[in-house]
């Protein structure tokens, strides 16, 4: 059975730190690995992505600069590590696998592309 976990979530202050982790298990063939995020009554904003496979990855205008994404293939988990934080920020961060998207395009993933999701892990950035 394919599941993803998050964790890493909680109440941070402006300026400050985070580091969300995403583990996967379960026999799957995707490559992708993402980051959404949703705000309370706001669509599902794509934040970046990886491939597992070549360690490529892409960006949301919105974070480059500030967010990192990375993975440990041989520990299964895709980190997401957010600096300089703002309460803009503040959302349900959510880590999805995809089949088929690729992050070797200029397009941004979008919630379509993914096949598995996590149950969310909520990030409150405070003033």
């Amino acid at each position: 059975q394919v599941q993803l976990v998050e964790s890493g979530g909680g109440l941070v202050q402006a300026g400050g730190s985070m580091r969300l982790s995403c583990v996967v298990s379960g026999r799957t063939r995707f490559d992708t690995m993402g980051w959404f995020r949703q705000a309370p009554q706001k669509d599902h904003e794509f934040v970046t992505a990886i491939s597992r496979s070549d360690g490529s990855t892409l960006y949301a205008n919105s974070v480059k600069g500030r967010f990192t994404i990375s993975r440990d293939n041989a520990e299964n988990t895709v980190y997401l590590q957010m600096n300089s934080l703002k309460p803009e920020d503040s959302a349900t961060y959510y880590c999805g696998a995809s089949l088929r998207a690729s992050v070797h395009s200029d397009y941004p993933l979008t919630v379509g592309d993914m096949d598995r999701w996590g149950k969310g892990t909520l990030v409150i950035v405070a003033s």
